[in-house]
C-alpha cells in the first residue's frame, strides 16, 4: 500500500505542471481539460448512472407494494328501478413478497455486480481517453517540429539555389547543377506542404479531445515508474487492467442470473391485503339498504409453476448459456491484455532504441554534411552531393521527432494497459475527482417515488466556437 501511494505521488509529481489553467499548454492542463470536459467520458459516466438505477429497481420488488383504484358507475338502464343507480368505489391493494426461491435478493446481486462491472469500465473509458489525449498531444509536438524542420529545409534549399545560379553566372557550375538544386526545392516545398496539413490535421484532433486549441505545448515529462521488464508488465496488467476486472464482475452477474432464472420453477408467496370502500351517492331506491359499504381483508398468495411448454427449461439453459459466454470472454480479454502489454513493451522498447540509434544519425549526418560543403569548396563533390546530404540529415531529424513521440504514446499505451492511466493513479490535482459512488449511495435505497433529478444539461464542451486551426508554428520555442 505505502509503494502504491509512492508510485501515485511520484507519477502525480512528474506530469504536473505550474501553468494556468486558462490555456492546456501542458500534458497535465490537457488530461485535467478532457477528464473534465470529453464527451465520450461524460457519455460514460451517465451511462454508469443509468447501469446504478438497476440495484433500486430489482430492490424495490423484494418491497412491499401499493396501489390505489377509485371507480364510478353510472347505470343507463335501471328498469324496474331496483339496481342503484351511481356508485363509486374507493380501494387499496397491497402485496409483500415472503418468498421467491432466492430470486428477487438475487436479482439485486446481479445489479450489485453489474454496477461494479460498469465502474470498471467507466476507469477503462477514462484510461481510453487519456490515451487519445496524450497521443494527440504528441501528434501536435511532433508535427510542428516536422513543420519547423521542413522550414528549414526550404530556406536553406533557397539559398543554395540562388547561390548555384551565381556559380553557374560565372561559369563555375552547370545548367544540370542549377536544375538539380530548383527540383529539391520543389520536392522540399510540397513536403512542407504535407507537413502543414498534417499539422493542422493533428491540432484539429487535439481540439476535438482535449474541447481547447493547443497553445504553445510544452516537452512533457519523462514516464515515470515504466516497468524493467515485459514480464512484470504483464504481472501487474493481469492485476490492475480494469478491462479484466469488469469481465470477472460480469461472470458474477451472469452467475447470479442462473440461480434467477431457477428460482422461477420455485413457488412464490405473498402476503396481500385489500381495502375497498363504496358509496351509492343517493341513487338507491330502497331506505333499507345503507348508502356507504366497505370491506378489509388479509391473506397470503401462493403461486407455483406447472407447466409452462418448456419456456422455464429455456431460460435457464438461456442464462447458463451467457454463464459461458462471460467465461469465454474472462479469456478472451486476459489473452487481449498480454498481448496488448507484450507489444506495448516492444514498441516502447523499440523507439527508445531508435531514438539512441537516430540521435547518433543526426550527429553523423551534420558531420557529413560540413565535410561535402567543405569538399566541394575544393571541387571533389558536386551541388548534387550537397543535395543528397541535406536531404539525409533532414529524414533522420525527421525521424527522430516520430521516435520520440512513438516511445511516448508506446510508454503511455503500456502503463494504460497496466491499470495505471487513471485520473487518480496519475495523481492529477486539476479540481475534483468524479466519484461514481456519490450518485448511487444517496439513491441506493430511496424509496419514495416522487423524488426526481433536475433536467440535466450538457457536461462536455463544445468546439463550435474555436478557430480554424493553422499550420503557424508557436512563437516562443517549448520548453525543455
Amino acid at each position: 500500500m505505502a509503494k502504491s501511494l509512492k508510485m501515485k505521488a511520484f507519477i502525480g509529481t512528474a506530469l504536473l505542471a505550474s501553468a494556468s489553467m486558462a490555456s492546456a499548454d501542458t500534458l497535465r492542463e490537457a488530461l485535467v481539460k478532457a477528464y473534465q470536459t470529453n464527451p465520450t467520458l461524460t457519455g460514460a459516466r451517465a451511462g454508469q448512472r443509468v447501469i446504478d438505477e438497476n440495484v433500486p429497481i430489482a430492490r424495490a420488488h423484494i418491497l412491499p407494494s401499493a396501489n390505489a383504484n377509485a371507480t364510478l358507475n353510472q347505470t343507463i338502464d335501471n328498469y324496474p328501478g331496483e339496481v342503484p343507480g351511481r356508485r363509486i368505489q374507493l380501494g387499496v391493494n397491497g402485496a409483500v413478497p415472503l418468498y421467491s426461491g432466492g430470486g428477487l435478493r438475487n436479482q439485486v446481486r446481479s445489479a450489485e455486480a453489474r454496477v461494479a462491472a460498469g465502474r470498471a469500465n467507466l476507469l477503462g473509458t477514462e484510461s481510453d481517453v487519456f490515451v487519445a489525449t496524450v497521443t494527440a498531444y504528441m501528434d501536435v509536438l511532433r508535427d510542428q517540429a516536422i513543420v519547423g524542420l521542413n522550414q528549414s529545409q526550404v530556406k536553406l534549399l533557397q539559398v543554395n539555389l540562388e547561390a548555384t545560379k551565381d556559380r553557374f553566372e560565372v561559369g563555375d557550375l552547370t545548367r544540370t547543377d542549377v536544375a538539380q538544386s530548383e527540383a529539391r526545392l520543389a520536392l522540399a516545398d510540397s513536403n512542407l506542404q504535407s507537413a502543414e496539413a498534417q499539422l493542422i490535421a493533428s491540432r484539429e484532433r487535439y481540439v476535438q479531445i482535449v474541447g481547447d486549441e493547443p497553445d504553445n505545448l510544452e516537452t512533457p515529462p519523462p514516464l515515470p515508474n515504466m516497468p524493467t521488464t515485459v514480464g512484470q508488465a504483464v504481472e501487474t496488467a493481469l492485476a490492475d487492467n480494469p478491462d479484466l476486472h469488469a469481465a470477472n464482475e460480469g461472470r458474477k452477474a451472469a452467475a447470479l442470473d442462473v440461480k434467477v432464472s431457477q428460482s422461477q420453477r420455485m413457488p412464490r408467496v405473498s402476503g396481500v391485503a385489500n381495502v375497498q370502500g363504496g358509496h351509492y351517492l343517493g341513487s338507491l331506491n330502497s331506505p333499507l339498504r345503507p348508502e356507504r359499504d366497505s370491506s378489509v381483508a388479509v391473506g397470503v398468495q401462493a403461486t407455483m409453476p406447472l407447466f409452462s411448454g418448456g419456456a422455464l427449461s429455456a431460460q435457464n439453459r438461456q442464462s447458463q448459456a451467457r454463464l459461458s459466454q462471460s467465461q469465454e470472454q474472462i479469456i478472451e480479454i486476459e489473452r487481449s491484455i498480454i498481448a496488448q502489454t507484450r507489444s506495448a513493451f516492444a514498441r516502447w522498447r523499440a523507439a527508445n532504441g531508435v531514438i539512441e540509434s537516430t540521435e547518433i544519425a543526426v550527429k553523423a549526418n551534420k558531420l557529413a554534411l560540413e565535410g561535402v560543403r567543405a569538399e566541394n569548396s575544393v571541387g571533389t563533390r558536386t551541388i548534387l552531393d550537397i543535395l543528397d546530404a541535406q536531404q539525409e540529415l533532414l529524414n533522420s531529424e525527421v525521424r527522430l521527432e516520430t521516435a520520440k513521440r512513438d516511445a511516448y504514446v508506446a510508454g503511455f499505451q503500456l502503463l494504460a494497459v497496466m491499470g495505471r492511466a487513471q485520473y487518480a493513479s496519475l495523481g492529477l490535482d486539476g479540481g475534483a475527482m468524479y466519484d461514481p459512488t456519490l450518485t448511487y449511495k444517496r439513491y441506493e435505497k430511496t424509496i419514495w417515488d416522487w423524488k426526481d433529478e433536475p433536467d440535466p444539461v450538457p457536461q462536455a464542451t463544445r468546439t463550435v466556437d474555436t478557430i480554424p486551426q493553422t499550420p503557424a508554428l508557436p512563437d516562443k520555442p517549448n520548453k525543455k
